[in-house]
């Protein structure tokens, strides 16, 4: 599909489902798929072109194929040209709905060499960069390759190496649970953590299951399984609590500790909790006044300066926008990931328009959006936020914030 092509395509699925009185997200539900893939669907960013998709979408919307796109083709389309690549995780979620690997464990995948561990390292690495900067296209691509490639590598490899290479793997899902979290993918996050926790087992890693478990705590927040959420890093932080005290911390173990600490700490706001809610915040910066540096331990970014990020998080869960406001007002996050520096943005602009702040915060969003496009204009709290603060502005509504509504489908 050409980007000509893709909006027309788009517009003509949000007038079908404007006709059925269908909201994009119950749409989504309806046919399994998420409110964001919907938006970008909807806005011709997102590309429909194999016929089960279509199929599936036309059912949807009570149409037959002819009708939701009348040149739909009869063949199997070829891939999107190099530019038009899907911006969400579809193939990444296909690639763990089915097992990696299935043919090595029934003898019919072909021997093979795998890569060296330095190219499967630098090749988690390139995921987790992609993962920070919140460009899950790029992430996608990459994971098509990795995923099954490490999965072969994790069952061939004997000896010394296997413990490394299950080591990689493990990241590789997390960073994968990560991604998946951002785009509101709270089942397919549950499956990469729980697939991360047990590479990571296997590696000998103990706190690198700790972090797994704190992966698989966000998918269980993100799917509002509060009291799943609560349980996994309860016990995590008991267990890791106790470890600790019979012996010297170390800063991974501090790390790990500390970031299950925010995560029960943002179950409890959820919960309504505040009381809770704030012990885990202390708990959590008396964690990072000990490390005494920003540190990114399995890629968690620990430290001082994140700590005060999720504590901005909670206090807008709570509804303290004012609370949000002082602890930014002072905070420098220049040296964090560009995802994490765009969502202290968002959650800025979340506080602001809270306060009304018409200005301040469409200013926050825009520099978010500069930062991670995709966090911002795909994130639900995120497209909630700029819905709200078009409301508040109502007719002085300033045109950079219309234009950012429009590019985030931010007024469907």
């Amino acid at each position: 599909m050409t980007p000509e092509e893709r909006r027309a395509f788009g517009k003509q699925v949000a007038r079908l489902r404007s006709q059925r009185g269908l909201t994009q997200a119950e749409l989504a539900a309806a046919i399994g798929r998420t409110a964001s893939w919907m938006s970008q669907v909807e806005r011709g960013i997102q590309p429909v072109v194999r016929l089960d998709v279509l199929q599936l979408l036309a059912d949807g919307l009570g149409v037959s194929v002819h009708v939701l796109q009348p040149t739909a083709p009869t063949e199997p389309p070829a891939p999107p040209p190099a530019g038009e690549e899907a911006n969400d995780l579809d193939a990444a979620r296909l690639l763990i709905s089915g097992h990696p690997a299935l043919g090595v464990l029934l003898g019919d995948s072909p021997e093979e060499e795998p890569p060296s561990l330095d190219v499967l390292e630098s090749e988690v690495e390139e995921v987790w960069k992609f993962t920070h900067a919140a460009q899950f296209a790029e992430l996608s691509a990459a994971l098509e390759v990795l995923v099954p490639r490490l999965e072969r590598a994790s069952r061939r490899t004997r000896g010394k190496d296997r413990a490394a290479v299950n080591e990689l793997l493990g990241r590789m899902y997390q960073a994968l649970a990560a991604a998946f979290v951002r785009q509101d993918e709270a089942d397919a996050a549950w499956v990469a953590a729980d697939r991360a926790i047990r590479a990571a087992e296997q590696s000998e890693q103990p706190f690198a299951v700790c972090a797994g478990i704190f992966r698989l705590a966000h998918a269980f927040l993100r799917a509002k399984r509060l009291d799943q959420a609560e349980h996994a890093a309860a016990t995590a932080v008991a267990t890791l609590q106790a470890h600790i005290a019979d012996g010297e911390a170390s800063p991974e173990a501090l790390s790990v500790l500390g970031a299950l600490h925010l995560v029960l700490g943002q179950v409890h706001a959820r919960a309504g909790r505040r009381a809770e809610a704030r012990s885990e915040i202390a708990n959590a910066r008396s964690i990072g006044e000990r490390l005494g540096e920003d540190r990114n331990d399995f890629n968690l970014e620990f430290g001082p300066t994140n700590v005060e990020l999720w504590a901005i998080a909670i206090a807008l869960d709570l509804g303290d926008a004012g609370e949000a406001l002082d602890i930014g007002s002072s905070l420098d996050v220049s040296a964090l990931s560009a995802e994490r520096r765009s969502r202290f943005l968002t959650d800025m602009g979340r506080a602001h328009t809270q306060r009304r702040h018409i200005g301040e915060a469409t200013d926050c969003l825009l520099r978010a959006e500069e930062l991670a496009p995709e966090s911002v204009r795909t994130h639900i709290t995120v497209r909630e936020c700029i819905r709200e603060l078009v409301l508040i502005a109502g007719r002085s509504a300033p045109a950079e914030l219309l234009e950012l509504a429009e590019r985030a489908d931010a007024l469907s």
